[in-house]
């Protein structure tokens, strides 16, 4: 009878056992839980669109400068923008709305308005009908512009246009520079993963009619050589079942901010001059101000992206550098971002813009080919150049399921801002209408095209 008793368990012991099973299930359902929770939302790129503007507002350069003489522009400001866009790696075919072009220029609100809505109207309702899109399906509606901020809101021009629900998610982005486009693809890419299930709408345009600059002083001049008219809508989702039909998967994105540095601040700036003309003044420094938001850009984006191989040469370099060898006799490894993309969407800026890029990446002439021939051909169209460029990738049939392809765009502020996508689909990209006449690409872009 002792004996027995010996093997009886006590009641602690019992209570213990009988809670066992049930602690480890319920400890297994809670990190279930916690690794459902944390378990990123994917977000797709279903399509995108470009604005192709018809050919009656191209401003060939002669044009150009007709158009200054014509409207007693200053001598001096005139051959300083003659020698500007000279140097430019413009075409003949780069556009500007109908009211700039007018002699005497025609600025006011309705002819900016009307910009912003020629464009937006119609890039998104090419994008509606190449992803067979019913508006009322938008859930989240982005819009970017950085000069011209109108009330009511460029979503709100949109929502009444296309008629989307009442209850659409909508934000406005102005004073983001070129970089914009990218900020937008960040918030809506945040807003999916929060409201799951969703489809997103951005546009991003800039509108010209309202900072289109009259006045004398160089920095400011430099605007009305390097931007042209353009836009992009773009659209976005987290539904699981448009996985099969997206283009690309968003992998990662990075965003630089050096408001914080005065230099950087000031570097592109809106403001008045002596004569009280707006304008939007572009520094001499704006190139070492893009190099340094650039390193640090690359800085938190290489760990994401870069092999292991080319992370441990990178570091490497730095640790001999400072540790082992004189600063001045050892430069730092540059690594290869080549085997980290197959493809390359740098900001159609300027010229100085996209070499410089290529020079300090090491690129290939390949490499920076859509972002060249997209400057050549349309110009710097802000926030949308990046999607003119990957645009230009898919009409040369060079996109291929698992490329990764990195856009890179700057913006005032300074900030520089990267994103990374990659490929998931097998079927063949159709010609969009904005490289219809893709045939003719690349092109031989002169340093020099003499304005007669």
């Amino acid at each position: 009878m002792a004996m027995t008793l010996q093997h009886v368990p006590s009641l602690p012991e019992l209570i213990v056992f009988c809670i066992h099973p049930f602690m480890m299930v319920l400890v297994a359902g809670i990190l279930v839980l916690y690794l459902i929770y944390k378990r990123k939302v994917a977000v797709y790129l279903l399509d995108f669109a470009c604005y192709r503007p018809p050919s009656s507002y191209r401003l060939p350069m002669s044009m150009f400068v007709e158009h200054f003489v014509l409207d007693n522009m200053d001598p001096e400001s005139i051959a300083f923008q003659t020698k500007i866009l000279e140097k430019s790696g413009f075409s003949e075919e780069t556009c500007i709305p109908p009211s700039v072009s007018q002699v005497p220029l025609r600025k006011s609100l309705s002819s900016a308005m009307e910009e912003a809505e020629t464009v937006m109207f119609s890039v998104v309702a090419d994008l509606f009908k190449k992803t067979n899109t019913n508006p009322k399906a938008i859930d989240i509606l982005v819009s970017n512009c950085s000069l011209f901020c109108a009330t009511p809101s460029f979503t709100a021009m949109l929502v009444n246009k296309f008629r989307m629900r009442s209850n659409i998610m909508s934000f406005h982005l102005s004073g983001m520079g070129c970089s914009a486009g990218i900020i937008s693809v960040s918030l809506a890419k945040d807003l999916l993963r929060v409201h799951q299930n969703s489809l997103a709408l951005i546009v991003s345009t800039e509108t010209l009619n309202q900072d289109w600059y009259t006045g004398k002083n160089p920095s400011m001049l430099l605007t009305n050589c390097l931007f042209r008219m353009g836009g992009a809508a773009v659209l976005l989702s987290s539904r699981e079942q448009d996985k099969s039909r997206s283009k690309y998967e968003l992998k990662h994105l990075v965003r630089t901010n050096k408001a914080q540095d005065d230099i950087s601040y000031a570097c592109v700036f809106q403001d008045v001059d002596l004569e009280n003309k707006v304008g939007v003044s572009i520094s001499k420094g704006i190139l070492n101000v893009a190099g340094d938001a650039l390193k640090e850009n690359i800085a938190a984006l290489g760990p994401l992206v870069l092999p292991f191989s080319e992370q441990l040469k990178f570091g490497f370099s730095i640790f001999c550098r400072k540790i082992m060898w004189n600063t001045k006799q050892r430069s730092i490894y540059v690594p290869d971002f080549k085997k980290a993309f197959e493809h390359f969407c740098i900001h159609a800026g300027g010229r100085a813009v996209i070499q410089g890029i290529e020079k300090s990446l090491r690129l290939r002439k390949q490499d920076v080919e859509p972002s060249k021939m997209t400057l050549y051909k349309y110009g710097n169209t802000s926030s949308s150049s990046i999607w003119y460029e990957l645009c230009y990738i898919e009409a040369k049939g060079r996109m291929k399921r698992g490329d990764r392809v990195w856009q890179i765009a700057f913006g005032s502020g300074f900030k520089c801002n990267s994103v990374v996508w990659k490929c998931v689909t097998d079927s063949e990209f159709e010609i969009a209408d904005a490289w219809n006449d893709i045939n003719r690409y690349p092109l031989h872009v002169p340093d020099v095209v003499k304005i007669n």
